[in-house]
This record gives C-alpha cells, sequence and structure tokens, in this order.
C-alpha cells in the first residue's frame, strides 16, 4: 500500500480487510497477523492492532489469546441459526418496503442488480455475492427499520462468511431472477408476493450451501488484498 502512516487509518485498514473477507478474498480461517498486516498497509503495530480489534467488533475475526487474530469460521449450528433469524426478518421487511416504495428506490434496486450482473460478467463471483447482500440491507433501508436493518446487516455479514466456508455450488450468490422478481414485486407495492418472494429466496439460499462441509482454505494475504 501506498502513501504515509498518517493519511491510513485504522478505520481504513478495517474497511478494506472487512470488504476482502465480505468478497471471499480473504477465506474464513485466516490468520491476520499484527505484523504482515502493518506491513501490507505501512502502518505500526498499534495501528494494525486497532483495525483488527473493530473487525472482531465486527464478528469478523475472532482474536485468541496467545494465538492472534483469525478471519471468524461460524459453526453448521450458527448457519441454522442465521438463516433462520433472516427468514423470520426479511419477509415482513420486503413487506414494509414494498408500502414505502419510491421511483427512487427502485432506481436504487435494479442498479444494484446491475452491479451484480457486472460482477458476474468479469467473474468477481465474491463481489457479486457482496453486492447481493447490499441489496438485503437496502431493502430494509427503504423499509424504514432502523433497528431492523442494524440486526439485518449483520446477519448478511454473517451470511457472508457462512458462505464462504459451506458454499455447494460454484458460488451461492443470489440468483437474478430472484432479485428481478423482488424488484417487480416491491415497485408494485405488492406487500404480499414481496413478503413471500424473500421467504423462498432465502430458503434456496440455505439449500445451496452444503453444511456438512466446509471447503475454503486461506491463502496469501498480501494476494487477497490485490483487487
Amino acid at each position: 500500500m501506498d502513501g504515509e502512516e498518517a493519511t491510513i487509518t485504522s478505520d481504513r485498514i478495517a474497511h478494506e480487510l472487512a470488504d476482502a473477507i465480505h468478497e471471499h478474498r480473504i477465506a474464513p480461517g485466516s490468520k491476520l497477523n499484527e505484523d504482515e498486516v502493518g506491513v501490507i498497509f505501512g502502518v505500526s503495530r498499534t495501528v494494525a492492532r486497532a483495525a483488527l480489534q473493530s473487525l472482531s467488533h465486527q464478528r469478523l475475526v475472532d482474536l485468541r489469546r496467545n494465538r492472534g487474530a483469525f478471519v471468524a469460521q461460524p459453526s453448521v449450528r450458527e448457519a441454522h441459526e442465521v438463516f433462520e433469524a433472516r427468514a423470520l426478518l426479511e419477509p415482513r421487511t420486503a413487506r414494509s418496503a414494498a408500502e414505502r416504495m419510491t421511483d427512487d428506490a427502485v432506481l436504487r434496486l435494479r442498479r444494484h442488480l446491475e452491479d451484480e450482473h457486472s460482477a458476474l460478467r468479469e467473474d468477481r463471483l465474491g463481489r457479486a455475492l457482496h453486492l447481493s447482500g447490499l441489496f438485503h440491507i437496502e431493502i430494509a433501508r427503504i423499509a424504514e427499520q432502523t433497528t431492523i436493518e442494524e440486526i439485518i446487516k449483520q446477519l448478511v455479514s454473517r451470511s457472508s462468511l457462512i458462505i464462504a466456508l459451506y458454499w455447494r455450488r460454484k458460488l451461492a450468490v443470489c440468483e437474478s431472477h430472484a432479485h428481478n422478481a423482488l424488484i417487480s414485486a416491491l415497485a408494485q407495492h405488492d406487500g404480499e408476493l414481496a413478503e413471500e418472494l424473500m421467504k423462498n429466496h432465502l430458503l434456496d439460499l440455505l439449500a445451496s450451501l452444503d453444511l456438512s462441509n466446509p471447503v475454503r482454505t486461506p491463502g496469501p494475504l498480501k494476494e487477497a488484498l490485490r483487487r
């Protein structure tokens, strides 16, 4: 990384590492060594440590005594709990979003979908998955349910780690037709249909995972941070 340490804050480092984790460039279980993070970003161990502590607060990183920091690895039990929680919250949130949908909100969702398609065309599958998660968060934002939106953000973040560990297909990225159908229902203010579509969509996503067989292995951190 270029630039003086004074211009590279722990927040910036945490943001870049979080993006790399969400886009599956850094696999669950990867060790994030303070010294290595410091060298890559050109900062002191103190700044690197603060970034890793921030990621720990976000539950993206586990800090283990005398061992260091590791990208979190959700268990099979947690995977079920996360998707059960999403199935409880997101369908009702989709219904609320349909009631509050505006033309501007429809455009924002369509831009999300276009960005997903662009990432897929460029074979940036991890990026496509990250954008898919942001699509779900945007629906919660449109619903104007601030507390629920924060919970969904956390659940989507954990889902990214779960998918990285347990995908069965090449990538458990949200199917384009599912998001297209959701946008259509939301644009028509059809809350009942939006709720049903979201419920089925999350069930399909869970079914695309093999919760018996984690498949990702850690790779070099420096290489993972190259876009």
